[in-house]
C-alpha cells in the first residue's frame, strides 16, 4: 500500500547582513561587538568587509569629523559615551586616526582562506587598538597580532607586501563604494542601507519586521 508523502517546501534563505567597517572608526569597532549577535538572533548570516575611510571620504569630499572645528570634541566624547551605552571595553587610542591599510589587506588575505578565522583576526585587532591603544598602523603589529592567534607569519608578512594583495584591496573598496558605502559602520541587507552604530535600533527593527 502506498503512501502519500506531502511536500514539503524548502527553506527561505535569508539574505546576508553586509557590514562595512574601517579598522581605525571607533563607531565600526563598537558595531562589531554587536553585529553578529544580532544577526544570530534573526537567522541572518553577516559578511564582514573592511574598507578604507580615505577612499570614501575621497569619493565624497568629506573631512573627518574629528579635524573639524566643533565636531572634534563632541565625537571624541561620543565615541566613550557610545561605548559605555552599549557596554563595550573602549580606551581612546592616543594615535588617532591612522592608517589601516595593513590590517585591512590581513582581513582579507585571511578571509579568502578562512572566513571565520578572518573574523577573529579583525576582533583582535579592533581591541588591540581600541583597547589597548597598540598601532594598527605599523605592519609589525599587525603581524604579532595574526601571530597570537595562531596564524604563521611569514605567509602573512609576504602577502601583506605583494601588488596582488594591494590591488584586491582596491578592487574591495571600489565594490563597497559602488553600493554606496561611505562610512563605518555600514550595513546593508535586503537591499537596505543603514550608516553608522546608532542605526542598529533601525537595522533590528528592519530584521524583525521587514520595511516600515
Amino acid at each position: 500500500m502506498s503512501q502519500t508523502v506531502s511536500y514539503q517546501p524548502e527553506p527561505t534563505l535569508l539574505a546576508a547582513i553586509d557590514f562595512y567597517f574601517d579598522f581605525s572608526s571607533p563607531y565600526g569597532y563598537l558595531a562589531s561587538e554587536l553585529i553578529d549577535a544580532l544577526g544570530t538572533r534573526f537567522g541572518r548570516q553577516v559578511n564582514w568587509h573592511s574598507v578604507l575611510l580615505g577612499a570614501a571620504f575621497k569619493a565624497t569630499g568629506a573631512t573627518l569629523p574629528v579635524r573639524q572645528p566643533l565636531k572634534s570634541d563632541y565625537f571624541l566624547h561620543d565615541f566613550a559615551r557610545s561605548a559605555r551605552f552599549h557596554a563595550v571595553p573602549f580606551v581612546q587610542p592616543m594615535k588617532f586616526p591612522l592608517s589601516t591599510q595593513h590590517a585591512a589587506r590581513a582581513f582579507l588575505w585571511l578571509g579568502e582562506r578562512d572566513p571565520l578565522a578572518a573574523r577573529g583576526l579583525a576582533h583582535a585587532i579592533f581591541r588591540a587598538y581600541f583597547t589597548a591603544g597598540r598601532d594598527i598602523d605599523n605592519i609589525d603589529t599587525v603581524l604579532d597580532i595574526a601571530a597570537s592567534l595562531g596564524h604563521t607569519r611569514a605567509p602573512l608578512a609576504e602577502a601583506l607586501s605583494s601588488v596582488a594583495l594591494k590591488e584586491r584591496l582596491h578592487i574591495e573598496v571600489d565594490r563597497a563604494l559602488a553600493r554606496g558605502v561611505f562610512g563605518s559602520p555600514f550595513f546593508i541587507v535586503d537591499g537596505e542601507t543603514f550608516w553608522g552604530v546608532d542605526r542598529l535600533p533601525q537595522l533590528e527593527r528592519w530584521l524583525e519586521e521587514g520595511s516600515f
